[in-house]
C-alpha cells in the first residue's frame, strides 16, 4: 500500500478536468469540507459499487456541507460516459494528463499498474487534510470513515 498524505497535511491544490471543455479547481471549495475519493478506474466492478454508494448518500455528506469529487486517471470523455450511464450527481475528474499527477501529489498513484489507488481523503474548509485512507484495490471501502470524519470536523 502506498504511503499517502497524513491527517494534518494541507491538501495540494489542483485543476482537473471534469468534461472536455470544464476544469474544477480544489481551491474553488475552499469555505466548505471536501472529500476526495481517488478510484482506480471508471467502469471497474468494485468502483462501481464504491461511487454507486457515494451517490446514494450523497445527501448525508451534503448536510454535513462537504462536496464530493472522484478522481481516476481515466480521461474527461470517459467520466462523462460512465457519470451518466450510473447516474452519478458529482464531479469526476480526470487526472489523466500528465497522468497521475494529482494522485502522485496525494501518494495515491500506483506505478506498477499506472492508475490511482482506491484512497480517501476528508479535507476541512480551510484546505487541511482531517482524514485519509487507503483501501485495498479490491476493496470497496464504504463511507463510514468519511462520515465520521465529517461528523467530527463539526465538533
Amino acid at each position: 500500500m502506498p504511503e499517502i498524505l497524513p491527517a494534518g497535511t494541507p491538501a495540494p491544490d489542483f485543476q482537473l478536468p471534469t468534461t472536455p471543455d470544464q476544469k474544477i479547481t480544489l481551491s474553488e471549495f475552499r469555505g466548505k469540507p471536501v472529500v476526495l475519493a481517488f478510484y482506480p478506474a471508471d467502469w471497474s466492478p468494485v468502483c462501481g459499487d464504491q461511487l454507486a454508494l457515494y451517490n446514494e448518500i450523497l445527501s448525508e455528506f451534503q448536510s454535513h456541507g462537504a462536496a464530493l469529487l472522484g478522481v481516476s486517471v481515466d480521461g474527461a470523455w470517459c467520466h462523462v460516459a460512465y457519470a451518466d450511464a450510473r447516474k452519478l450527481h458529482f464531479p469526476l475528474l480526470a487526472d489523466f494528463e500528465p497522468k497521475g499527477a494529482v494522485s502522485r501529489a496525494y501518494g495515491a498513484y500506483n506505478n506498477e499498474f499506472g492508475f490511482s489507488e482506491r484512497a480517501l481523503f476528508v479535507i476541512d474548509k480551510d484546505g487541511i487534510i482531517r482524514w485519509s485512507y487507503c483501501s485495498p484495490v479490491g476493496v470497496n471501502p464504504g463511507a463510514d470513515g468519511i462520515l465520521e470524519a465529517l461528523e467530527t470536523l463539526e465538533k
